[in-house]
């Protein structure tokens, strides 16, 4: 806290507006009256400026007539200078006495009353700095700045006030004192003319969020004025990729409410008309190129609901297409014709030869962390290549992908000669560096808790490392993880895992399990979409704390068994989300063999999919489908190595609940072929989208049997399970939440039942 006395902006600003008005007017009459030549120029009151400096600004000189004119413009000159909080003029006889009051020196610039956003930020935003001289009109343009910082976090009711400390020598400290006062949240978002999609439907789209009790670990529902700009931008693209070819927003207004506190954003919007693809054709004036090759490969097909991103996805596919034949300099055209008493839009794709232009060089500006080879690798151009649009544009896409970068902008700038351009590449980097807590609990695991620390750009180098703590009432899991995404400078991804996992498996087969080891994988791609992972695994288990009365099988599985095994897995992904898809497919297909040292020597497989339809509007069909098989190479597969189905596999039995089972201490005993699916339809219950409450109702079904062991208390049946439920999850703030009530109603006698699954984790 400072120790000097504080005077308000607005009081030294007065103070030196009556000082300027009855030194003015003075000077001007004298010099009128008396029309002197200046002999003599006398400076006073200044303490760090030179006199001579002083004179240099004024526009006369000795020997010049001191008229009006003359005197204002050199007034007008010393203020114009920044330097001069007040400027007095007087003359007396021939000679011109100019007295200054300097402007003060800044000594320091400190905030106060700052939570929500530090001290650094609000520096970076001011212009004024330490020694800098002092002037109001650059205090007020840092007030603009900081309350315009303040809006952009949605504190609109926020306020600045600079206070001044006056020093010795002329020095001043400036405060700024700021009144945050809470953040202005969107109380409500509305729509004006949406018909096709319901005002749900529209908020889903778009990046802000409305302001709701418990959604206490977000930030979009906070007013920001780019952000709605963005909106528009967003629900524009929505509409165009459904048919809406005509769609506009026509206003997007932000209402303040009378109590400064929230705001209600509304969307005025026009949908039109909802079209389809009329023809679709391809031409080109490029010498023997078979256009009937390329047809196939364009993304829609007539009678095709209208979508900009199919007609982008078409340019992309045939300009790699092209560029495959040798085609180096091609410009792929959509030639748009509407038909609106149709409602259809015919699209034609003309390719032409595109000027014939090389990439120069590659500049990369703003990556002060990750070293440049790190984003020239994604770029699917290099210096001396054909210059090409698409992949230009892909190669942006692939550096945002990163996950490096607040901001990715690549423009192509003219190079040293008209066939050569430049590429520009200007990021901003951000955090990469993540520490995830987790906490929940499961009807099958008991109290659940993680710790995971991941660094996604480890020294800058696109490197990743991931230490993983995990904590649940049967299983203790501590994994340490390193991944070189381009290994060996090739677009190769080569990682390395350390292990150790500890599980309890007392109520259903009567053993406790530890395993510790280590891994290695290389994974590469094989097509667009689809990937290959190769891995080795080596790890010792040791199977202990078997009771008496265990079964006979399971006690002769006591001890410790080493494994080294190598296997590979291929995933073909086609789905339009990661992480909530509604439409495409997934297919995975993965091999081990055990025996390369060690005590175990098995063969296993297993494959899977899921597919996703969507039904209605936000309505989504999911089927999915997995088959394993484990075989023995010279000898019985073990315990720990063999299949347990149930819990998350078929809702409505316990885990390990279906299955080969010893009668005699009903201790499962696992088997060696399986085969589970699942029917499941998601669909909104009703509620506001906002809440994240989705309904859910499934049918499981699948079948565990094979065991190598021989013996009459063996209960194994090769019969299929089947049970249907419903159940309702919750995405919220604290992570995701699923309720599930399943009923067996295919089963066996000696099967584990389990009618209600509850897990709920978060990370944060």
């Amino acid at each position: 806290m400072f120790q000097s006395r504080r005077l308000p902006v607005l009081a030294v600003a007065l103070t030196f507006a009556i000082c300027l008005s009855f030194s003015l007017a003075p000077a001007q009459a004298q010099t009128a009256a008396d029309g002197a030549v200046v002999e003599q120029i006398v400076i006073e009151g200044n303490q760090r400026i030179e006199a001579s400096t002083i004179a240099s600004y004024l526009t006369l000189n000795r020997g010049d007539p001191m008229t009006r004119e003359d005197l204002n413009r050199s007034l007008s000159s010393l203020f114009d200078t920044g330097l001069f909080a007040d400027v007095v003029l007087r003359q007396e006889g021939s000679t011109l006495i100019v007295t200054v009051v300097e402007n003060p020196i800044i000594n320091r610039i400190a905030f106060e009353g700052n939570d929500s956003i530090d001290d650094d930020a609000l520096q970076a935003e001011v212009r004024l700095r330490p020694r800098v001289v002092y002037t109001r009109t650059r205090v007020q343009n840092d007030v603009s700045r900081l309350l315009e910082l303040y809006r952009r976090g949605g504190y609109f009711a926020a306020t600045v006030e600079p206070q001044v400390i006056q020093l010795e020598q002329n020095r001043v400290d400036l405060v700024f004192e700021i009144e945050e006062g809470p953040p202005t949240r969107v109380r409500q978002i509305s729509f004006i003319g949406n018909q096709a999609f319901s005002d749900g439907t529209l908020r889903g789209e778009i990046a802000t969020e409305e302001s709701i009790w418990w959604n206490i670990l977000g930030s979009n529902d906070t007013y920001d004025p780019d952000r709605l700009q963005f909106d528009e931008e967003l629900l524009r693209r929505f509409y165009l990729s459904e048919g809406y070819a005509d769609f506009r927003v026509i206003s997007g207004v932000a209402e303040l409410t009378p109590d400064n506190e929230d705001f209600f954003i509304t969307f005025t919007v026009e949908e039109g008309e909802r079209y389809a693809f009329g023809e679709i054709d391809v031409t080109t004036a490029l010498a023997d190129l078979d256009v009937e090759q390329l047809r196939p490969l364009l993304e829609s097909r007539p009678g095709d609901v209208y979508s900009s991103q199919a007609v982008e996805d078409s340019i992309d596919t045939l300009t790699d297409a092209v560029g495959d034949l040798q085609y180096a300099f091609v410009d792929v055209q959509p030639l748009i014709t509407r038909d609106r008493e149709q409602r259809l839009i015919n699209v034609t794709y003309e390719i032409e030869e595109g000027p014939r232009v090389f990439v120069e060089r590659i500049d990369i500006f703003g990556n002060v962390r990750t070293v440049d080879s790190v984003i020239r690798r994604e770029f699917e151009l290099v210096e001396g290549d054909a210059f090409n649009q698409s992949r230009l544009r892909r190669s942006e896409a692939r550096i945002r992908n990163l996950g490096f970068f607040r901001t990715v902008e690549v423009n192509a700038v003219p190079g040293s000669a008209p066939d050569r351009t430049i590429i520009q590449v200007e990021v901003e980097e951000q955090s990469t560096g993540e520490l995830s807590i987790g906490a929940g609990f499961s009807s099958i695991d008991g109290p659940l808790g993680s710790v995971i620390l991941t660094e996604r750009n480890l020294l800058g180098r696109g490197q990743q490392l991931r230490l993983q703590a995990a904590l649940s009432g049967s299983t203790q899991q501590f994994d340490v993880g390193f991944t070189e995404p381009y290994f060996l400078d090739r677009n190769l991804s080569a990682g390395v895992d350390l292990f150790r996992i500890t599980r309890d498996n007392q109520d259903e087969s009567s053993f406790d399990e530890e395993s510790t080891g280590f891994g290695f994988r290389v994974g590469y791609p094989l097509a667009p979409r689809l990937r290959q992972t190769l891995r080795y695994r080596f790890d010792s288990t040791d199977l202990s704390d078997i009771p008496d009365d265990a079964s006979r099988f399971i006690q002769a599985a006591e001890g410790s068994v080493i494994t080294s095994l190598v296997g590979q897995e291929i995933v073909y992904d086609q789905l339009d989300s990661r992480f909530d898809p509604t439409d495409g497919y997934i297919l995975r297909f993965e091999t081990d063999i055990a025996g390369l040292g060690g005590d175990a020597e098995f063969f296993r497989t297993v494959a899977g999919g899921d597919v996703f339809f969507p039904i209605l509007e936000d309505v989504v069909l999911n089927v999915s489908g997995e088959a394993g098989y484990i075989v023995g190479l010279g000898e019985d597969v073990r315990i720990n190595d063999r299949f347990f189905i149930g819990g998350s596999d078929i809702r409505g039995f316990e885990r390990a609940g279906i299955g080969p089972r010893d009668a005699d201490t009903d201790d499962a005993l696992g088997g060696n072929q399986y085969a589970v699916g699942s029917v499941e339809l998601g669909f909104p219950l009703g509620l506001p989208e906002e809440l994240g409450l989705r309904g859910a109702a499934f049918t499981d079904f699948g079948i565990l049997t094979d065991v190598d062991d021989e013996g009459p208390e063996i209960l194994d049946e090769s019969a299929i399970r089947v049970s249907v439920g419903a159940g309702v999850s919750w995405r919220s703030p604290f992570g995701p939440v699923r309720l599930d009530l399943a009923f067996p109603v295919v089963s066996e006698e000696f099967d584990r039942e389990e009618t209600f699954r509850f897990s709920f984790g978060t990370r944060f």
